[in-house]
């Protein structure tokens, strides 16, 4: 085996319902998935950075933007059901075919616009320094989720921790949510198939954007554009 490498992994399927062909759509002038590809780089720490397509016009692109995409992925886990770590394990399996040792992966989201290099970095860092084997970025939930509501049909609330309904936000303990841009995790602890119990690396709310939706979408074009983020 050669040397251990740490490597980048996009996963980037063709087919998407919600947004059509949302990972190489327009957003602010380049294909979606060229932000992630251009945090990678930037970064410097990678000694690849693989995207993990089916489909050959994600391919193009994410070449042209400087990615490799030495496999394709097989149908059988292209589909809207399949979730990330059967990809990254076949990924694990497909990039070590080639007589390559993985030490370190991160997992990057292709709908990851507001990624900084600065995230890559240092998320790596809190991971390796505090001795983890998994690095998740977080953000903080904006209102404290304790104090959250059930909704029925007929509009009528009830709370979802009664409990809480007389405690003061300042005084409930600080929660966070999962931000869904990247994982970083070895590939020992990928193939465990559990990297949730590492280290967290906070992300500020104003950088987050989950894009499920074109409202999602918008939202996040309005933070790049009014924060002008730069990898």
């Amino acid at each position: 085996m050669g040397k251990k490498l740490k490597v980048a992994i996009i996963p980037a399927r063709g087919g998407s319902k919600r947004i059509p062909r949302k990972n190489i759509a327009d957003f602010c002038g380049h294909p979606m998935i060229s932000y992630s590809i251009n945090a990678a780089i930037h970064s410097g720490i990678f000694d690849m950075i693989i995207v993990s397509t089916d489909d050959p016009e994600i391919r193009k692109i994410s070449i042209h933007y400087g990615a490799e995409v030495p496999f394709i992925r097989p149908e059988s886990l292209s589909d809207d059901f399949t979730p990330t770590l059967p990809v990254i394990h076949h990924a694990i399996e497909m990039i070590e075919k080639d007589a390559s040792s993985l030490n370190e992966i991160c997992c990057i989201y292709p709908c990851s616009p507001l990624l900084l290099s600065e995230d890559l970095i240092k998320s790596y860092d809190a991971m390796t320094l505090g001795k983890q084997n998994s690095c998740i970025p977080v953000c903080r939930f904006q209102s404290a989720p304790q104090r959250a509501f059930f909704m029925d049909e007929t509009k009528r609330l009830k709370w979802a921790e009664p409990e809480f309904k007389s405690t003061r936000t300042q005084d409930l303990q600080t929660m966070f949510h999962d931000v869904g841009s990247f994982y970083w995790a070895t590939k020992e602890k990928w193939l465990s198939g559990d990297i949730s119990n590492g280290t967290g690396y906070e992300i500020p709310a104003w950088r987050v954007a989950d894009i499920d939706d074109m409202h999602d979408w918008k939202r996040a074009e309005i933070l790049y554009r009014s924060t002008k983020v730069e990898v």
